[in-house]
């Protein structure tokens, strides 16, 4: 398999322009929290974020603080953001959204 190729900060910086809520973190690393009105709500997150995760074989660093969750990514085999990254980060925005939109309806 081919080493990731890292991404170029131009690219890095208007990928995350479309992803609301990500930021840069020491140049190899994006992050995004995201809330919710229930713990169990965010634990949910977290095992849909393991699914994709298992699926694209690209894991985050995940941080449960209580409605709190932290995503933080970046491609150890290249050293730092790699298209993957942005790409990953895309459908956990997604899944953040899909489990609000249940937490909602179940209310």
């Amino acid at each position: 398999m081919m080493k990731p190729q890292l991404a170029d900060e131009a690219f890095v910086k208007a990928r995350l322009g479309e992803l609301p809520g990500w930021g840069l973190e020491e140049t190899k690393w994006i992050v995004k929290r995201y809330r919710f009105r229930a713990f169990l709500d965010g634990i949910a997150f977290v095992q849909e974020v393991a699914r994709i995760a298992e699926e694209a074989n690209h894991h985050p660093l995940i941080a449960i603080d209580y409605k709190v969750v932290t995503l933080k990514l970046t491609t150890w085999s290249a050293g730092g953001l790699t298209e993957l990254d942005l790409e990953s980060a895309g459908r956990f925005d997604a899944a953040y959204a899909a489990v609000r939109g249940e937490a909602q309806e179940g209310e």
